[in-house]
């Protein structure tokens, strides 16, 4: 267990220049801010400003979200990133059957128009950078941010942020899917067109490996299986007639960051060389920023236990430091309490002080790529790579990843490891500080953050003025307006505006493109 990496390549007790023998200059380091970007995709990476400090958060209503995000830009935080509720990542309305008892308690529940402004109120959206970990429904709300942000007066091409936007490992890993592969091929590739033309800073997709480390997966699977869905998506944008430098640039990637600090920072070196290589010589793109694999990072939501979750304030700086290490873009720090509960504002503000400890008190903004060279880095990212291309080629040889998602490959690689460590975990193989050695007879007590159940009656009220006050008949114009561009060949996104500022809800238009697309139904096949 000990002599081996987590992706299961062999850990040798010293390293030295002999391990990195035959190496292709074609992965030579080179220069940061320079292909293949082994060292980082800017040149002067820290040493001019840090890395965008964002802290998810969202919980109950837009108003209590609102002040949480208040507070966060109060202390500092740099880059806001939203967590919506269950019902609204799957498309339906807080007031719809299925909502029941889930209404604001992962995220906040955001049904119109309304809630969305609500939500970003004396928040200036031309001055942030937001995040917002959406997937299937990610069109809707980037259109309602649109909207918001244009009765603030702000011009909408100067908006900044991400939607997360990915689809595919929400088959693989997550579940939080509505729609079938390639309809949800075709709404990504309308809103890699859309923001071209209307949001060109926009990051239109931040392909997720996280959830995919969450579920079990390896730091080789992570990156292959990510890289592989990147594959997938500029094919999908290719095929609909978009450039590779059009859409390229405006790329990004979520990643977890584990206490396993030496194999997580060879793993982000090993994601942008593959990276870069990929784009270049399978693409043919050349555009430098078309090649830059640049990334979020969060911490190990996974590794945080609920024993001794104090622990956790350690686990956090250990992946925090991983992820800086590695030349993240931007960070997300957990909350200790996380495995408990929703954060309360004092632990979410400790994490984000964990964030500028490292930024401002270490030495870590003083070098690019401190660990370059290093015997043992430089050779575990040539195993990581390794691993990472063999599982890519696996990908490649079941016809691409839509084609291995259907026959079930990605999931039932990850589940597979998922099993190997939680027995290592139930035998004490692989220790667990407080959970399996180290275990205190008893816990201190702990108050966790509990959303009212108040909320979902108040949103369902909402919902009810809300329809009793718009333009009914106008919303129904606009909802068969996008029936007929899903049926169609025209961009969704035009009509789904419309109709969303009309006060049409997210899963009214959620629905509409449901009634031409249908629902995804998996099928297992392994």
């Amino acid at each position: 267990m000990n002599s081996e990496t987590e992706s299961g390549t062999p850990f040798q007790d010293v390293y030295s220049a002999a391990d990195l023998a035959g190496f292709d200059p074609e992965r030579a380091l080179g220069d940061p801010g320079e292909f293949p970007y082994t060292r980082g995709v800017y040149p002067s990476m820290y040493t001019s400003r840090p890395w965008t400090m964002r802290q998810y958060a969202g919980f109950g209503t837009a108003t209590e979200s609102n002040a949480r995000y208040l507070e966060l830009i109060k202390h500092g935080t740099t880059g806001l990133s939203v967590a919506f509720d269950l019902p609204t990542q799957m498309g339906y309305d807080s007031d719809a059957a299925v909502s029941a008892g889930e209404v604001g308690k992962v995220g906040v529940a955001i049904d119109s128009i309304d809630d969305m402004r609500t939500l970003f109120e004396s928040i200036p959206l031309g001055d942030v950078s937001t995040s917002m970990t959406i997937n299937a429904p990610a069109s809707v709300l980037l259109l309602l941010y649109q909207l918001v942000a244009e009765e603030q007066g702000v011009d909408p091409t100067g908006l900044t942020g991400t939607i997360q936007n990915d689809v595919l490992k929400e088959y693989i890993a997550r579940g939080t899917y509505i729609y079938p592969p390639q309809a949800s091929l075709r709404l990504i590739s309308d809103t890699f067109a859309y923001c071209r033309e209307h949001l060109p800073r926009w990051n239109t997709i931040s392909i997720s490996g996280y959830h995919m480390a969450e579920a079990g997966a390896t730091p080789a699977q992570e990156i292959a299986f990510t890289l592989a869905n990147g594959i997938a998506y500029v094919e999908a944008a290719i095929a609909a007639g978009l450039d590779v430098d059009d859409i390229a640039p405006r790329l990004s990637f979520f990643f977890v960051s584990r206490t396993s600090l030496l194999e997580e920072v060879a793993k982000f070196r090993a994601a942008r060389r593959i990276w870069a290589q990929l784009m270049r010589d399978s693409f043919g793109a050349k555009n430098p920023k078309s090649m830059m694999l640049r990334f979020h990072t969060q911490t190990a939501g996974v590794q945080l236990t609920a024993q001794q979750p104090e622990v956790n304030l350690v686990r956090v700086t250990i992946q925090a430091l991983a992820a800086v290490l590695g030349g993240t873009q931007s960070l997300h720090t957990n909350s200790f309490d996380e495995a408990l509960a929703l954060p309360t504002p004092k632990s979410a503000r400790l994490a984000l002080r964990t964030q500028q400890v490292l930024a401002y008190e270490t030495d870590l903004t003083k070098t690019v790529d401190p660990f370059a060279g290093s015997y043992v880095v430089e050779s575990l990212t040539d195993d990581v790579e390794a691993a990472a291309r063999e599982l890519m080629d696996a990908v490649a040889e079941r016809g691409g990843a839509v084609a291995a998602i259907e026959q079930g490959f990605q999931k039932s690689e990850i589940e597979r490891t998922a099993y190997q460590v939680a027995q290592q975990i139930d035998s004490a193989e692989r220790v667990v500080v407080g959970v399996n050695r180290f275990v205190m007879d008893t816990e201190d007590s702990y108050e966790p953050l509990r959303v009212d159940p108040a909320i979902e009656a108040a949103q369902s009220e909402r919902l009810a003025r809300l329809r009793a006050e718009r333009d009914s008949a106008a919303v129904d114009r606009a909802l068969q307006r996008v029936r007929h561009a899903a049926a169609g060949t025209d961009n969704v996104l035009v009509p789904l505006k419309e109709a969303l500022a009309l006060r049409a809800t997210v899963g009214e238009v959620c629905d509409a493109l449901r009634e031409v697309w249908g629902v995804y139904q998996p099928t297992e096949r392994f």
